[in-house]
């Protein structure tokens, strides 16, 4: 929701309709949370392995897998029926979009493919595209700014969270990068798309959507992310690394979401 305010913001500079804004975020939150139930549903076997995720309601057996199904369909129903009558029909297919990326290409691919976590970028970076797109009505330039942004973000992030939890992937057999080719590889990569996370962030002054003020923000969160991830080939503890960079991915994208917020109303 926090960067789906941020693609509102920067599409709406200032001129905020906060009914719309509300119904983008009711909207793209039940189609999110809709998928999040069928994927839930879906991984249900998997789920019962693996530490953080053993205690789910469908795997607990405190929610039947049926009335899981039927609450995750009517939360898909109500954030299309939102999105239809109060956005357009290009959020409504961006939001369409994200479902279908996240329950069936990522849901397949994740148990089957080390570009399993790519492939999840593509639902990850909907919501600012669905806030840009509620007011604009249209895919431009800056809409697909924003997507590579949050495509850039989220691997280091899933990557962090990974590392992190390392064994829980392993005993699950789900084969993300750091367990397939090891966390020198990794970590290589999460440099790589942290460079890609800096660029494709500054592109928003570039092109002129945001300001000089936004873009140094957006260098010095970029130059500050990548600074820890240099010091991970040092670091003793990769558990721990990957947590400190799981939190660090949160705080940047939440700063950078503020930051764009409020550059579009004072620019």
């Amino acid at each position: 929701m926090l960067t789906a305010c941020a693609g509102f913001f920067l599409a709406a500079q200032g001129g905020v309709d906060f009914e719309l804004l509300l119904a983008t975020l009711a909207g793209t939150s039940l189609v999110i949370g809709s998928a999040c139930v069928f994927n839930n549903y879906m991984d249900r076997d998997i789920d019962r392995l693996m530490a953080r995720t053993k205690k789910r309601a469908l795997v607990s057996g405190a929610i039947s897998g049926k009335n899981a199904l039927i609450f995750g369909t009517i939360l898909g129903l109500l954030g299309v029926l939102i999105l239809t009558i109060y956005t357009n029909l290009v959020t409504l297919y961006i939001g369409l979009l994200g479902f279908v990326a996240y329950v069936v290409l990522y849901g397949y691919y994740k148990r089957r493919s080390v570009h399993g976590t790519l492939v999840g970028t593509i639902s990850g970076a909907v919501p600012p595209v669905a806030g840009y797109t509620a007011v604009t009505g249209r895919l431009d330039t800056a809409a697909l700014i924003l997507f590579a942004i949050l495509v850039f973000w989220q691997m280091p992030h899933f990557y962090a969270i990974a590392m992190y939890r390392l064994k829980d992937y392993a005993a699950a057999g789900i084969p993300v990068l750091p367990v397939k080719k090891g966390m020198r590889i990794t970590k290589i990569q999460v440099l790589l798309y942290i460079v890609g996370f800096t660029i494709t962030s500054a592109l928003l002054t570039v092109f002129g959507y945001a300001s000089c003020g936004y873009l140094i923000v957006a260098l010095l969160l970029g130059l500050s992310w990548f600074a820890l991830g240099i010091r991970s080939f040092k670091a003793k503890d990769e558990t721990l690394w990957g947590r400190k960079m799981f939190l660090r991915s949160l705080i940047v994208i939440s700063l950078l979401c503020l930051t764009i917020s409020i550059d579009s109303f004072v620019r």
